[in-house]
């Protein structure tokens, strides 16, 4: 071959390339050469800061940046009954960088308002971290010490009743409406961006009484609120005076599993490096005596556990949802 062709053909082919390359985004083409993580990973997490979810998921994250060999920074984007994340991970890039808690809430609201993500279609499941129940509370001082003290409360007051929850559409806001409407009784619902507000709330007397998560846990051990009932399906080993709601008549179990997602499309290989990060993180012990704080454990379950997990959940949702003639109408 002239040795002037195989010039021009290399040239040709230099050029074909750094077309090609340029075609794509420059994102695109760094991401499918450069290590992963190359940099620093944000975890999103739905709640205000000082609250129980955030302060064990910062926690986390500490832990999870050793594995990783770069820091997991974390954003709080509360509001929303918890599910302001799920725009964040709607439009971030599958790269690996972005990441963010799914709340129970996050398969609940679609169902009841019009959103424009999709808790299924548009994230890739990561990792099962923990789960949480609840609570009905009240101040240490209130008169109020039975839920049967509560319904007497708004059966002789109508519509004077203040119940504090973390937000509308959350997993307390259903229970209470449960209960109250079976009794035909009327509350006041203030609803809270998260868990530390709503508790100092109710310690002040602000509201009469609040639905939480297990993050209330210090407050009732220090005697700051006092526990009515829990929504598990037995005793809490740490609170066993206090009885859930099947022993009082209602048939009600009510568990918040957790866990975290990716944006659509989070390629395998990233989807195991993050999940093996976190999870080691998940099982050190400084991470569970965190959890224990609250009442809670590590509940896991890897990446094809926690996708089934996640579209079981959309659909008892969906369910709960249609029962209470909460389903909303219209496209």
């Amino acid at each position: 071959m002239n040795p002037h062709h195989r010039l021009d053909r290399r040239r040709w082919l230099s050029q074909a390339g750094a077309l090609a390359l340029g075609a794509l985004p420059l994102g695109a083409a760094m991401a499918s050469t450069e290590p992963f993580p190359s940099r620093a990973v944000t975890l999103w997490v739905p709640w205000p800061a000082g609250g129980a979810t955030d302060i064990s998921l910062r926690l986390l994250a500490e832990l999870a940046s050793v594995s990783l060999g770069q820091p997991v920074l974390t954003e709080n984007r509360g509001g929303a009954g918890g599910t302001l994340a799920m725009p964040v991970l709607q439009q971030a890039r599958p790269d690996g960088y972005t990441v963010a808690q799914m709340p129970q809430p996050v398969f609940r609201v679609p169902h009841t308002q019009k959103v424009l993500w999709d808790p299924i279609r548009d994230v890739t499941p990561i990792i099962q971290v923990s789960g949480v129940t609840f609570g009905v509370l009240v101040a240490a001082a209130s008169p109020i010490r039975s839920l049967d003290d509560l319904f007497a409360y708004a059966r002789a007051h109508p519509g004077e009743l203040t119940i504090a929850t973390n937000g509308i559409g959350t997993t307390p806001h259903m229970v209470l409406e449960d209960l109250f409407t079976a009794r035909r009784l009327r509350y006041i619902h203030v609803p809270y961006k998260g868990t530390a507000e709503q508790l100092n709330a109710i310690a002040g007397g602000q509201v009469m009484a609040g639905v939480n998560s297990t993050g209330f846990g210090p407050a009732v051990d220090t005697g700051t609120l006092r526990l009515l009932a829990t929504f598990g399906a037995e005793r809490s080993k740490r609170w066993p005076e206090v009885p859930v709601l099947r022993e009082l008549g209602f048939d009600i179990v009510a568990k918040s599993p957790f866990g975290l997602a990716g944006p659509r499309g989070l390629p395998p290989r990233v989807v195991t490096v993050v999940h093996d990060a976190f999870k080691k993180a998940m099982f050190d012990q400084r991470f569970k005596d965190e959890l224990a704080k609250y009442d809670q454990e590590v509940d896991y379950l890897g990446p094809e556990a926690y996708a089934q997990s996640c579209r079981e959940i959309f659909a008892q949702e969906r369910a709960m949802v249609d029962k209470l003639g909460l389903a909303r109408t219209g496209s």
